[in-house]
């Protein structure tokens, strides 16, 4: 779990949670919305005494100023004007206080949240990254977010504020007849049951919308990374369509969603009219036997017409409030899924220089399917400073055992260590320093060269990135370059091509210095011309440190000091090259069947 904890053993998943327990989990992820709370529950009673004081001011004026039978006093009128342009404008001041720091109390918290999300996202499970798509990951920590932040900014004000407000309006209007308030709050209590009863609808309609909001994301997101793909396939239509049908449904959620907050401010209105009618009419015909002054009655008036802005602002927020339960269950619903982060901070440092790997017993099952392993009882040693080649069928494993070197994932049973240390008690620090991993898509950022070469080492000077660049033989391909190693590579590296790509990537990891380097078929979708450039520069990296190689075509294979040969799960075999090709088993077929197929392609 996150840092901050999101749910206990006990408790039931969020998606399944009502919209109290959600605020609860909530607020247990960002406490900084409930800091200071009291000071601001004290500032909204004295908002709402200031909001009922204009009537009261009112009924004074016409009972006590003589504005009810004429004799009009006006230094008493004046006065009361006076007091109340005073409370009205103390009132407004204390609105602004408090609004502004609840918004800044707001902002914290989404900041908080906005850091705890993105935290978990990269700490989460293999299998749990494999569940969600790359758009729908992006809108739990964006559109999700924001909604909640639209409600926290304005809807939270208003939750401190309007109930003060509305409790105040009664409580004084007892104090002016205990019987028109009784009858205002027997009009006000059904109307209110009614908006509690269409609040549950709103809640699963605002939910449904926020699952659409992620689905149109994830599609938009896909469609923009592969538009290249899309083109070249003709798909253009296809996608269209699909995303015609994800716009189609995000339009009727929202519309289900509005067509229940309008229904709630239909209620709001008439229930504020039906209140003011009752005291208007059951005010005037029984006012003898109410024992209400003139000033009295207006001024029970005029309480009833305030009920109408909190009972508005209520209605209005109570729509951004389903909104924002609904993205606040989606972020904490993300926040449940399971980490595989467990680095130890202080751990034991990894030996410098090349790493021997041992691997005792190691297996690997995703968490919600422990029936179906991945890898099964792994024991291999390789020895420091050599080449090794991990083969195998596509699902075999190489790949799980390869990020479970790299710490990716833990094993689920048996053991690894490198350089005789136990990789789970390597601290974090340690362990980045001493493994690299060279994915076959290479991955750049959106910098120049030189910042993402600088991104292997976090501390990397000048000197580090040239020397590495040196090391390489990189220098006459920078020079070619329009600006050096300045030259920005754009999005995902898109400026460069696929080799140039891995050159960068080369660079990144050397600058690491990393004692095990793990390479996933680096030269696999490259011209010959540069696989040659890619070779020798692997060559040179691989002076002086363990070099793991997921092997998709065999020449890496026959060229490495170790071969492993995985089958569904298992290591089945394991030596060198021309050893188990005169073995005759899997590894003899998996390179026979790769040379007959070079021999089908060749003139």
């Amino acid at each position: 779990m996150s840092d901050r904890g999101v749910m206990h053993r006990s408790e039931i998943p969020v998606e399944q949670a009502p919209a109290l327990e959600v605020i609860r989990r909530g607020l247990r992820v960002t406490p900084e919305l409930l800091r200071g709370i009291w000071a601001l529950v004290a500032v909204g009673v004295l908002y709402s005494a200031g909001q009922v004081a204009t009537p009261i001011v009112m009924q004074l004026a016409i009972d006590r100023g003589g504005l009810a039978d004429g004799d009009v006093d006006m230094g008493v009128v004046w006065k009361l004007a006076l007091a109340g342009l005073v409370v009205v404008v103390g009132t407004q001041v204390l609105g602004v206080f408090m609004r502004r720091r609840m918004i800044r109390r707001a902002e914290q918290a989404l900041r908080t949240l906005r850091t705890v999300t993105f935290d978990h996202v990269h700490r989460m499970s293999l299998q749990a990254h494999n569940r969600h798509s790359t758009g729908v990951l992006i809108s739990r920590i964006t559109a999700d977010i924001d909604v909640l932040g639209r409600f926290v900014d304005w809807g939270m004000f208003v939750w401190m504020v309007q109930p003060f407000v509305l409790v105040g309006v009664f409580v004084t209007m007892a104090v002016y007849s205990w019987q028109l308030a009784l009858l205002a709050l027997v009009v006000f209590v059904p109307a209110i049951m009614l908006m509690r009863w269409m609040q549950g609808r709103m809640s699963r309609a605002h939910l449904e919308r926020q699952e659409t909001v992620g689905a149109l994301l994830g599609a938009f997101s896909e469609t923009l990374g592969g538009a290249h793909v899309l083109r070249a396939y003709g798909a253009e239509e296809q996608t269209r369509r699909r995303l015609f049908r994800l716009s189609r449904d995000r339009y009727r959620a929202s519309l289900r969603a509005n067509i229940y907050m309008s229904v709630v401010f239909v209620i709001g209105d008439l229930l504020v009219t039906l209140v003011s009618i009752a005291l208007i009419v059951v005010g005037i015909t029984q006012r003898d036997s109410l024992g209400l002054a003139a000033g009295e009655l207006v001024a029970l008036v005029f309480l009833g017409t305030l009920l109408q802005n909190p009972v508005n602002e209520l209605g209005e927020t109570m729509n951004e409030a389903q909104v924002a339960v609904a993205g606040w269950r989606k972020v904490l619903g993300l926040l449940e899924e399971p980490i595989d982060d467990l680095d130890p901070i202080e751990g034991d440092e990894l030996p410098t220089g090349a790493l021997a790997v041992d691997s005792t017993g190691v297996g690997f099952a995703y968490a919600d399917d422990p029936d179906e392993p991945i890898l099964c009882d792994v024991d291999v040693h390789i020895a420091a400073g050599t080449r090794t080649a991990i083969v195998g069928a596509t699902g075999s494993g190489k790949t799980t055992f390869a990020r479970l070197l790299c710490r990716l994932a833990d094993p689920t049973s048996g053991s690894l260590s490198l350089g005789g240390v136990d990789l789970a008690a390597a601290g974090v620090a340690s362990r980045h320093r001493a493994v690299r991993m060279v994915p076959q898509d290479s991955f750049l950022f959106d910098m120049s060269i030189r910042e993402n070469i600088a991104a292997g080492r976090p501390d990397a000077s000048e000197a580090d990135i040239a020397r590495a660049i040196a090391t390489l033989g990189l220098g006459p391909w920078i020079s070619s370059l329009p600006d050096g190693l300045d030259t920005r590579v754009g999005e995902r590296g898109s400026s460069l091509s696929v080799g140039e790509r891995q050159l960068v990537s080369f660079a990144r990891a050397s600058v690491a210095d990393p004692g095990l380097l793990i390479l996933d078929e680096a030269t696999s979708s490259v011209d010959p011309q540069t696989d040659l450039m890619l070779t020798s520069a692997i060559d040179r990296l691989a002076v002086g440190r363990t070099v793991v190689s997921i092997a998709h075509r065999m020449s890496t294979a026959e060229s490495a000091d170790l071969v492993l040969v995985f089958d569904q799960g298992r290591l089945v075999e394991t030596g060198k090259h021309s050893d188990l090709v005169d073995a005759g088993g899997v590894y003899a077929d998996l390179h026979r069947a790769w040379r007959d197929e070079i021999s089908e392609k060749q003139p």
